[in-house]
């Protein structure tokens, strides 16, 4: 009896889902467990895991198809046996759809729902613009002389050609488009789903939710310091003595959670006609991919150890890097941290992750002359720490204090330990 495999809802917000790519072939063995296609999300693209062994028998959509949610994407039975057909209205194919043949319909299919574990960088598909032009000889030197580009034109020759007419016509002073610089293409890309939903995301956090923007500067040569005798420590012995190296990210995050214990006002979030204080730290951090960002949550970061944030962290990156974050793993955060100091970047403020109170965004630890505790000017190290708060939740008083807080342990990085 051959098994459906349908489009599964990953999110309350989806209703269709773009199948990516197929990680199996028609005719291909498959196993239970095995990750047989990639199918973008509003969140993310998530690996497709299959839960039936068996041959894939019959895949119903193709690789760019918007498959809605519960629509049959493949089938999967034994050797031999004949796919079951399914309504043609259960994808939107593509520009270029995949061509089948046609199948008789074997009855008494099933369904078996899919567990997509899998968030995985979305490689942003490309097409590259620029047809062929069609002009006359005449038209084309017209336009070389005069620096009119013609594609901008629109031709009234025969098939739409462009003729000196046409030329004369058009607005001069446009400068004909050049060959590219080396490295450099025009490229017209397609807008994700994942991206769509980041762009619907963070357009409602900065149109709907006043923000508010707080800085502070932190001594960052303690922070230094206190990492470089961690890992010296750490970083040698085996996992299963606690081996680990621990990055500026972990220290933060776990100097972040402990901040919040002196300022837990902070730990809220918008809710309409209510705003909730949270009991626990569900702490969120960026993770950069191809298409975009995600967000992992660590939860109950207040309880847990460096060790534990640093592990959690890095088990949590390389999910997201390899496919394997589920959606619960980037939802229900109550503060964010962003992290850009790894590329240089000095100072910067983030758009508030929904429903946050707050986003907090780290820069670059820099060398720069200061002026020390004896007023002697010296080379000192210092790191920026901006602060982006809801004005609808908390006021500039709060993300002052919880700055204030952060700065006191980032400084004193032993209290993150007690």
């Amino acid at each position: 009896m051959a098994t459906l495999i349908d489009m599964p809802k990953l999110s309350d917000t989806m209703t269709v889902g773009t199948l990516v790519k197929w990680l199996k072939k028609e005719g291909d063995a498959v196993a239970n467990g095995d990750m047989i296609a990639e199918v973008e999300t509003d969140k993310a693209t998530m690996e497709v895991e299959c839960f039936e062994d068996g041959i894939l028998l019959k895949q119903y959509s193709g690789a760019g198809d918007e498959v809605p949610v519960g629509g049959a994407i493949a089938a999967i039975g034994e050797a031999g046996e004949t796919a079951p057909e399914v309504s043609s209205s259960s994808t939107v194919p593509s520009e270029e759809p995949k061509k089948e043949s046609p199948t008789p319909a074997t009855p008494a299919a099933k369904t078996v729902p899919l567990e997509t574990p899998a968030p995985a960088p979305t490689p942003a598909a490309a097409v590259a613009l620029g047809t062929k032009i069609k002009a006359s000889p005449l038209a084309k030197k017209i336009a070389a002389d005069k620096g009119i580009d013609l594609a901008g034109i629109q031709g009234s020759g025969p098939g739409g050609r462009i003729v000196k007419a046409d030329v004369l016509e058009a607005k001069s002073g446009t400068v004909a488009a050049g060959p590219p610089a080396p490295g450099l293409e025009a490229l017209n890309i397609p807008v994700t789903n994942m991206r769509k939903s980041i762009a619907r995301a963070l357009v409602g956090s900065k149109t709907q939710a006043p923000h508010f923007y707080l800085q502070i500067e932190v001594d960052g040569a303690p922070l230094a310091s206190f990492r470089k005798a961690l890992n010296a420590k750490y970083a040698d012995l085996p996992t299963e003595q606690g081996g680990m190296k621990f990055s500026v990210n972990d220290l933060t995050l776990k100097a972040a959670a402990e901040a919040i214990r002196k300022v837990p006002i902070i730990n809220r979030s918008w809710e309409g006609e209510t705003i909730a204080q949270h009991a626990n730290v569900h702490l969120a951090f960026g993770v950069a991919i191809d298409d975009g960002l995600l967000t992992p949550v660590i939860r109950n970061a207040e309880s847990k150890s460096l060790h534990q944030i640093s592990a959690e962290a890095k088990d949590l990156i390389k999910k997201a890097r390899g496919k394997k974050l589920t959606p619960e793993e980037m939802s229900g955060s109550t503060l964010t941290v962003t992290n850009l100091g790894m590329f240089g970047i000095s100072d910067f403020y983030g758009i508030i992750n929904p429903n946050n109170a707050a986003i907090l965004s780290i820069g670059a630890t820099l060398k720069k002359p200061v002026v020390d505790e004896h007023n002697q000017i010296v080379i000192g190290q210092t790191m920026k720490i901006g602060l982006s708060g809801d004005h609808r939740t908390i006021d500039g008083a709060v993300g002052a204090q919880y700055l204030q807080a952060l700065k006191e342990i980032l400084e004193n990085p032993a209290l993150m330990l007690i």
